[in-house]
C-alpha cells in the first residue's frame, strides 16, 4: 500500500498538533506544580515591570541573617498582578514573601526565575 501526498501530510499535521499538545500540557503542569515552597524575610528592595513582550514583574528581597553580615539577595518573580500591587505598596519596608518554585519553565516569558511570590505580610522593624 503506497503513501499518498495527502495521507503524508494528514501524519505531518498529526505529529505537529500531538508534539503542541504535549508541550502545552508540559508548561501547564510545570506552572501549576510546584517544587518547593516556603516563606523568606528581608528588605523589599526593588520591584518592576521588565520584558519586551512579555512582561513580568520581577524583584529582590534582601535577605539579612546576623548584623554586619553581607546581604544576600533573594530574586523573585511576581505572576498575579494583585500580589505585584501588594509588593509594590510594600516596596522599601522589611516583608516576609511567600513563594513556590517552578523548575523547567523553557523560556524567560514566565519569568526571569524560578521563584514565584503568592503572597507577602508586612514585619514590624
Amino acid at each position: 500500500m503506497p503513501i499518498t501526498k495527502p495521507r503524508v501530510i494528514t501524519l505531518l499535521v498529526a505529529t505537529v498538533a500531538a508534539i503542541a499538545i504535549l508541550f502545552c500540557g508540559y508548561i501547564a503542569l510545570a506552572l501549576n506544580w510546584s517544587y518547593s515552597k516556603g516563606e523568606r524575610a528581608g528588605f523589599l528592595q526593588k520591584v518592576s515591570e521588565k520584558g519586551w513582550i512579555c512582561k513580568t514583574w520581577e524583584g529582590e528581597l534582601s535577605l539579612v541573617a546576623l548584623p554586619g553580615a553581607a546581604p544576600e539577595k533573594f530574586l523573585f518573580t511576581i505572576r498575579d498582578q494583585a500580589v505585584a500591587k501588594l509588593v509594590n505598596e510594600a516596596a522599601g519596608k522589611r516583608v516576609a514573601l511567600a513563594y513556590e518554585q517552578h523548575q523547567g519553565l523553557p523560556t524567560s516569558c514566565f519569568g526571569d526565575t524560578d521563584y514565584f511570590v503568592v503572597g507577602i505580610k508586612e514585619l514590624n522593624p
